[in-house]
């Protein structure tokens, strides 16, 4: 199942409580029946919006990669500093996970990479997104001459993006209980001062 700009309200419906089911029991927990449950329907009735759990992770992933796409690239300004830009992504990815943090159960559970060949491709889109956003801004950096260049852009990559990912896992671990915004923001600072001239 592919997710355009087309979806109705009831699936954004099903997918939120998806979410907050993913959130309480985990990808194991998440079932159209435990989904049929909570909403008080019949399983047939969620039939009727998505044939399966996988449909469902597929339109939960899709809407995060589209409105990854669009927040962040409007996040980077050609007037700011590379080190601005920096902050500004993951400042919203933050903020934007504070307020949905179904979405980093969905992206981090164990066995999700497992559900099928189409959440596989999702996955690995938003990761390429975020890898080429993020050398942008590496790159802009280097030719500013405000970050250091004796480490590449695709060695830097994953040092920065493992980071980000430790710091949503520590997170989600911790049940979220403490304020990914502040932790997050430590991060950026000391990611920026190891990169910065």
């Amino acid at each position: 199942m592919t997710i355009t700009n087309e979806i109705s309200n009831r699936q954004l419906e099903i997918i939120e409580v998806s979410g907050k089911i993913l959130i309480e029991k985990g990808i194991k927990g998440l079932t159209t029946k435990t989904v049929a449950s909570e909403m008080n329907f019949s399983e047939s009735a969620i039939y009727r919006h998505f044939k399966s759990k996988e449909e469902i992770l597929i339109a939960l992933l899709s809407l995060l990669k589209q409105n990854m796409n669009k927040r962040l690239t409007s996040e980077i300004k050609p007037q700011n500093t590379a080190a601005e830009n920096f902050k500004a992504v993951f400042t919203s990815q933050f903020n934007y996970f504070k307020k949905n943090p179904h979405f980093v159960v969905a992206v981090l559970s164990d066995g999700l990479l497992d559900e099928s060949k189409e959440i596989k491709t999702i996955i690995l889109q938003l990761m390429q997104n975020k890898m080429q956003l993020l050398g942008q801004i590496l790159e802009q950096g280097k030719q500013t001459n405000e970050f250091n260049t004796e480490i590449s852009t695709e060695d830097l990559l994953p040092i920065i993006l493992g980071s980000f990912r430790f710091q949503m896992l520590k997170w989600k671990l911790s049940n979220f209980q403490y304020d990914i915004t502040t932790e997050g923001n430590k991060t950026i600072n000391n990611l920026l001062a190891l990169i910065q001239k």
